[in-house]
């Protein structure tokens, strides 16, 4: 669906959320919406899309509850917003939509309050956000050797050399649905720092391994993550995911692969098959890396992925045995120790020896 046709389709869906609300109160009657649970109880695994989804189960949010009175008014504001969003062609943040309710006397105690109904949203009528012009604060990056070209209004056609930026370029709405053009990449590195992301264009990966780069700066925020679905699934580009080596860069790489519970109800934004390829803990002893031991928070995390059925299987299971194990964690640039160029001279290098053949067999 082209970008004008889909912002109609979402007029449309959000007009009839209001429709919706407008019949009831005409009949007399207090309205109520129907809205998708979002609860950890209700996110299910779907064998087909080999990642976390919504179950069937619902929560009723009616006029007609005092307690549920305040909330669905700022839903059906939320809904307003964006619907004039969309109709006035212009775009918003998350942070500008809970500032912006206080112009219409909608009020929110925490900026966390707006952000859950804007997801209430997506899961009532099935898109996400920035179908609704209303987009994060982005923070990931993109650099190789591919042309983009923009399909949104006033940039339409445009290209772009991704190689052309040497800080990267950042990953929005407009990337992230740009039309992919000449790539000369075999494979995609994922990078949830920005030191290393950095450190890797300045030795040159991108060319050494034919790879894109992307840094995550973190958990990988949506617009990363549909990018790397679509880089895998148009292009047929390998993923490979470098984090910390500790149980929250684990699950960095792990919500890209399999989902989060918080997106549970968008589709598209995991990659089954990326790979975890490090830090591992394994690594962290077999190249004596500077650490730290865990703390008593790393623990209960550590116990939690452990319990987690999505870290079952290899090498998910012998990680987090060694975690337990070593009771330690390191950071990507604990590489430093042995010389700025280690990391790519060495550790990369070893890294691909081994993933490089499984590679070829795909």
């Amino acid at each position: 669906m082209d970008p004008e046709a889909r912002r109609r389709e979402v007029i449309r869906q959000l007009t009839e959320v209001g429709e919706q609300i407008w019949r009831a109160m005409r009949k007399g009657r207090f309205p109520s919406l129907k809205i998708p649970s979002r609860s950890v109880k209700n996110i299910v695994y779907d064998e087909r899309e080999r990642g976390y989804v919504l179950g069937d189960r619902f929560k009723v949010r009616t006029a007609a509850n005092l307690a549920h009175l305040r909330r669905f008014t700022q839903f059906v504001w939320i809904a307003y917003f964006a619907k004039e969003l969309l109709t006035m062609r212009k775009t918003s943040t998350l942070r500008d939509v809970y500032y912006s309710s206080q112009a219409y006397n909608v009020a929110f105690e925490e900026q966390r309050e707006s952000d859950e109904l804007i997801m209430d949203l997506e899961a009532l009528i099935g898109r996400p956000r920035e179908e609704f012009n209303i987009f994060p604060a982005e923070r990931a990056a993109i650099f190789g050797e591919m042309e983009i070209e923009y399909t949104v209004p006033g940039y339409e056609g445009k290209v772009v050399d991704l190689s052309q930026h040497p800080d990267g370029l950042m990953i929005g709405h407009a990337l992230k649905t740009a039309r992919f053009r000449r790539c000369r990449a075999e494979r995609v590195f994922v990078i949830e720092k920005d030191a290393i992301f950095n450190r890797f264009i300045e030795e040159r990966v991108y060319k050494k391994y034919k790879a894109i780069l992307i840094s995550t700066s973190g958990q990988a925020p949506r617009a990363a993550r549909y990018l790397i679905r679509r880089l895998h699934d148009e292009l047929g580009l390998p993923i490979y995911i470098f984090t910390d080596g500790d149980v929250y860069g684990m699950h960095i790489a792990g919500v890209i692969i399999f989902g989060s519970a918080n997106s549970a109800h968008i589709r598209q934004l995991h990659t089954p098959d990326a790979k975890w390829i490090g830090v591992w803990a394994t690594d962290i002893v077999k190249y004596d890396l500077p650490s730290e031991p865990f703390s008593e928070r790393d623990m209960k995390r550590l116990e939690e992925l452990m319990r987690d059925p999505r870290y079952q299987a290899m090498p998910w299971k012998r990680e987090l045995g060694k975690f337990r194990e070593i009771r330690r964690k390191s950071e990507l640039e604990a590489f430093s120790r042995y010389g700025l160029s280690y990391i790519v001279d060495e550790y990369l290098k070893e890294k691909m020896e081994e993933f490089l053949p499984l590679e070829s067999r795909r």
